[in-house]
């Protein structure tokens, strides 16, 4: 006999729960593509998603994944031959950097490992060394959704212009927007890519690449850029056809501007506010189940941690079975380890991830840490106690 029965929860960093609300507008028959309210209603969401990035620059609308605004934006700003200099945080900072490869760019990359953030000095002291200024791009990401180590944005941003270099900064929020803080005009962003399945709360298949006039500006340079990346015609449509390339992402559409909406009833401040403390509310159980067990932080350092997901160590002999204990006795699904093998270390299998990212609250965490506790109860996972009481504090504001 099985707990699991009624309905599943995915705990992992996207796709993130999908509101009743937004499930609720994309269920309706299909719309006019050509002209008419779908056309009106797209008009009008453009500056809110602006608004979710910080922004009074621009925005291109493309039916993709992370990986395919990876490209896009890169598409648009750097050419075969020219250098890129990707900063490189656990797995997904990687990811950017061999898209860029495979696109003909001289990639150099710069690792910073599986439990630290970028180090602005160090990117400092490289970037004083390319006095020809030969880099055109730099590449981070805010969150890596592999590690859950958060990157400071506006540090690497000073960094580079403490060193005087004029290379563009090119930032994934693919897990972080809408959930961690991102300013992306006060912190001198020129490119910020996302998409839709996680912050955003709507299904995947849309990404976003938000620019500035700089990276506008490097655009009007480049002598070729593929028709349908082009974010030229996407972000300065003569027709509605042009946000899209072709037949527009109808109905998630519909889920965004319903997503869009419950971001501004709730206002972006304490959209963040709420996210950090729901993660303080997993990290006050981890370090509780930490005291007695093998349970351990990936980031030691919680300035330094996401507050969109929390990946954590328990042992290979440990991880599967409390993953599989959970989705089959429990309804309640856990992120996998992802990335973290390293030539000394090839266990991924002794990590999971706890995602508190989007749709989410209290009652939500509350029970996603209620069920860990009983899935370690139940495997005789040692464990500290005290741990739900922790977190109940946090939520209470204790």
């Amino acid at each position: 006999m099985s707990l699991a029965h009624g309905r599943h929860y995915l705990a992992i960093p996207g796709p993130s729960v999908m509101p009743d609300r937004v499930l609720q507008a994309m269920h309706r028959p299909a719309p006019n593509i050509y002209y008419g309210a779908l056309a009106e209603m797209t008009d009008a969401m453009i500056p809110d998603l602006k608004r979710v990035a910080c922004t009074e620059g621009h925005v291109a609308i493309y039916i993709a994944n992370g990986h395919g605004v990876w490209e896009a934006s890169l598409a648009n700003v750097a050419a075969p031959g020219e250098a890129m200099l990707a900063l490189c945080t656990g797995r997904f900072g990687f990811g950017w950097a061999e898209t860029a490869a495979r696109m003909g760019i001289a990639v150099e990359r710069m690792d910073f490992g599986l439990q630290a953030p970028v180090d602005p000095a160090r990117l400092q002291e490289r970037l004083r060394a390319d006095t020809d200024h030969a880099i055109r791009v730099i590449t981070m990401v805010q969150v890596d959704t592999a590690t859950s180590v958060r990157s400071d944005v506006a540090a690497v941003r000073r960094a580079i212009d403490a060193a005087g270099h004029p290379a563009l900064l090119m930032v994934d929020c693919i897990a972080s927007l809408g959930v961690d803080e991102m300013r992306m005009d006060d912190w001198g962003a020129d490119v910020v890519i996302t998409a839709s399945q996680k912050g955003l709360m709507t299904p995947p298949g849309l990404g976003f690449v938000f620019f500035s006039d700089r990276a506008r500006s490097r655009r009007a340079e480049m002598a070729n850029v593929s028709m349908y990346w082009d974010w030229v015609p996407r972000s300065e449509p003569e027709m509605f056809y042009q946000y899209f390339n072709g037949t527009a992402p109808t109905h998630h559409l519909y889920g965004l501007r319903e997503a869009l909406n419950m971001l501004h009833e709730e206002g972006m401040e304490n959209v963040w506010a709420r996210h950090a403390i729901l993660a303080r509310t997993v990290w006050a159980a981890v370090e509780a189940w930490g005291k007695g067990g093998p349970l351990a932080f990936n980031i030691a350092d919680p300035a330094l941690r996401s507050h969109a997901v929390t990946t954590l160590a328990i042992g290979k002999d440990h991880g599967p079975r409390l993953r599989r204990w959970l989705t089959e006795e429990a309804g309640v699904t856990l992120g996998i380890g992802l990335g973290m093998e390293t030539v000394e270390k090839r266990d991924s299998d002794g990590y999971f991830r706890i995602a508190h990212m989007g749709h989410v609250n209290a009652h939500m965490v509350l029970g996603v840490l209620g069920t860990i506790e009983a899935g370690m109860t139940a495997l005789g996972i040692p464990h500290g106690k005290g741990a739900l009481e922790a977190a109940a504090a946090v939520c209470a504001r204790v």
